[in-house]
C-alpha cells in the first residue's frame, strides 16, 4: 500500500521531543514519523512550515446532553466545536442526557443517538447510582470506558449520588471487571453546613464571593480524603475529575507516592480565571466545584508541573442561556457548568506558555494522558506508528478574540467570551480526514464511537 498522505513540519510532537518531522499516513493510520524529507512519490503532501503538528486533543471530560436534553448541546454541534478545537476524541459524561447512562439499555441508546452526527471520535462513560452495581459488568462489555460517579447532589434527579457504603461494593466491581472509577469529589456535610449558614445570614445571591461560600474547599478535602480510603482497600483504578481545591493537593500526591492507582485532572478555568476577578452576576462562570482564589489557581499550576496533577480536560457542561439566569444574576439558580470545549487547547496554551511551560507539557497533559486513562493510548493522543491519524495544525504564536461568531458549540454563552487567546487551530485531521481548516469544517461527519483498548 503506498502512501496516502504526508504532513510535516518543523515542529512535531513526538514521543521523543520536538523535531523536524514527516508523518505518514495510509488509511487513517500512521504508519511512519520519519525525516523531513522523506516524502515518497504520488503521496499528497501538507507542510506546516513552522506551525506546530502535534497529535489531536482527547478530552475526557465533556457533557454532550443528547438524548434528553440536545436543546442543552447535542452529537452534532459537541462534535463541530470539538473539532475546530483540536479535539479529534472526546468521552461522553453520563449525566445530563435522559435517560443517564447508567444501564445497558441507557448506553444504547446513548450510542444509536450518535448515528451522522459525529465529526470526530466519541466514547462514554457509564454511571455509578445507587443500586446499578449488577449493570456494570454488561456496561463495560457493550463499550462503555469506565464509570463515573458523585459523592454529593448532581444537580439532575436521574443522576443519584452515591455515599460510601454504595460506592464501597461498585468499587469492588470495577476492580474485578478492570474498570476505571471518576468521582466527583465533593461531600454532602460540608455543603449542608454552608448552606445552613447562608440561609441563617441571607447575603446577596448575585456575589460570586456568597456562591463561592456555599460550595466550601472542606467538601474536597474530605472527599479526596474518603475516596483515597477506598481506593487503598479495593485497588481500584480511580480518577478524580475537575479537581480544584488546592488544600487537597498533597493528599493525592501522596497517595500516588504510596503506589495508589488513583489520579486527577483539572479545568481550563480553574487554570485562568480567580475568584477575586469574577464580577457579582457574571452566572457564565458558575461551576462546581467553584473558580477559587488566585492563590489557589497557581497551585493547581505547580500541581501539573510536579504531575500530582496529571492532565486537564475541559468538563465542557452546557445548558440553555435561560438556565443561566444571566438577567437576574443569581448564582445560587443559575445552572453551573462552563462551556469550553472548543477553547480548551488554546485557553490552557494562553496560560501555560505565560509560565513558562513548553508545547511538550500541553500534549502531555491534553492529548497523552487523557488517551491512557480512557484505555485508547495506543491509538490516540499520540504520534507513533500505529496510532490513529488524528493530528491537528496549531498555530500557537497567533492569537484571536472569542465572538459568539466563531464559537460552534449550540450556544454562545462562555466566560471566555471577548478574551483572547493565543493559539489557533489551523488545521484538525482525524484517522487521516481533514475535518477542520482555517475556520470551515470539511466533508461530512465521519466520526466514530470507540471502546478502550482490551486490558
Amino acid at each position: 500500500m503506498s502512501t496516502e498522505l504526508v504532513i510535516r513540519g518543523q515542529r512535531v510532537v513526538t514521543p521523543e521531543g520536538v523535531r523536524p518531522a514527516s508523518i505518514h499516513v495510509e488509511a487513517g493510520r500512521i504508519v511512519a514519523v520519519a525525516a523531513f524529507d522523506a516524502v515518497p512519490p504520488g503521496a499528497r503532501l501538507v507542510d506546516a512550515g513552522d506551525a506546530v503538528i502535534m497529535p489531536g486533543v482527547v478530552d475526557t471530560h465533556v457533557h454532550v446532553n443528547e438524548p434528553g436534553r440536545t436543546e442543552w448541546e447535542g452529537f452534532d454541534t459537541a462534535t463541530q466545536a470539538a473539532a475546530a478545537g483540536g479535539v479529534t476524541a472526546l468521552v461522553d459524561m453520563p449525566l445530563n442526557s435522559i435517560p443517564a447512562t447508567t444501564t445497558l439499555a441507557a448506553l444504547k441508546a446513548k450510542q444509536a443517538a450518535t448515528a451522522g452526527q459525529l465529526w470526530i471520535d466519541v466514547g462514554f462513560w457509564g454511571g455509578v447510582v445507587p443500586g446499578n452495581t449488577g449493570e456494570l459488568a454488561a456496561m463495560s462489555e457493550a463499550g462503555a470506558i469506565g464509570f463515573k460517579c458523585f459523592l454529593c447532589e448532581s444537580g439532575v434527579d436521574e443522576f443519584g449520588h452515591v455515599g460510601e457504603a454504595e460506592l464501597h461494593p461498585a468499587m469492588r466491581e470495577l476492580a474485578r471487571i478492570h474498570a476505571t472509577l471518576l468521582v466527583h469529589a465533593e461531600v454532602p456535610g460540608p455543603l449542608d453546613a454552608a448552606a445552613a449558614e447562608l440561609a441563617r445570614t441571607r447575603p446577596d445571591p448575585r456575589s460570586y464571593a456568597t456562591y463561592l461560600a456555599s460550595r466550601p474547599r472542606a467538601a474536597e478535602n474530605e472527599a479526596i480524603d474518603l475516596v483515597v480510603r477506598l481506593c487503598r482497600d479495593t485497588n481500584t483504578r480511580t480518577h478524580i475529575v475537575h479537581h480544584a481545591s488546592s488544600d487537597a493537593l498533597p493528599t493525592i500526591a501522596h497517595a500516588r507516592a504510596t503506589g495508589l492507582p488513583l489520579s486527577a485532572e483539572t479545568c481550563p478555568h480553574y487554570l485562568t480565571f480567580a475568584a477575586e476577578d469574577i464580577a457579582d452576576g457574571a452566572t457564565a462562570f458558575k461551576c462546581a466545584p467553584p473558580i477559587r482564589e488566585r492563590d489557589n489557581r497557581e497551585r493547581l499550576w505547580q500541581a501539573l508541573r510536579d504531575g500530582t496533577l496529571e492532565l486537564v480536560a475541559s468538563d465542557h457542561s452546557p445548558c440553555s442561556p435561560a438556565l443561566k439566569h444571566q438577567e437576574l444574576g443569581d448564582f445560587q439558580a443559575a445552572w453551573g457548568g462552563i462551556s469550553g470545549l472548543q477553547l480548551a487547547l488554546s485557553v490552557v496554551w494562553t496560560e501555560a506558555r505565560a509560565r513558562g511551560f513548553a508545547i511538550t507539557d500541553l500534549v502531555r497533559w491534553m492529548c497523552a494522558a487523557p488517551a491512557a486513562l480512557a484505555g485508547i493510548s495506543n491509538r490516540k493522543g499520540i504520534l507513533a506508528p500505529g496510532a490513529d491519524a488524528d493530528i491537528v495544525i496549531f498555530r500557537d504564536d497567533e492569537a484571536a478574540t472569542v465572538t459568539p461568531q466563531t464559537v460552534l458549540h449550540r450556544h454562545k454563552v462562555t466566560p471566555y467570551a471577548g478574551r483572547t487567546l493565543h493559539g489557533v487551530v489551523d488545521s484538525t485531521y482525524v484517522r487521516g480526514r481533514l475535518v477542520w481548516h482555517r475556520g470551515e469544517l470539511l466533508e461530512t461527519p465521519h466520526g466514530r464511537t470507540f471502546a478502550r483498548e482490551p486490558r
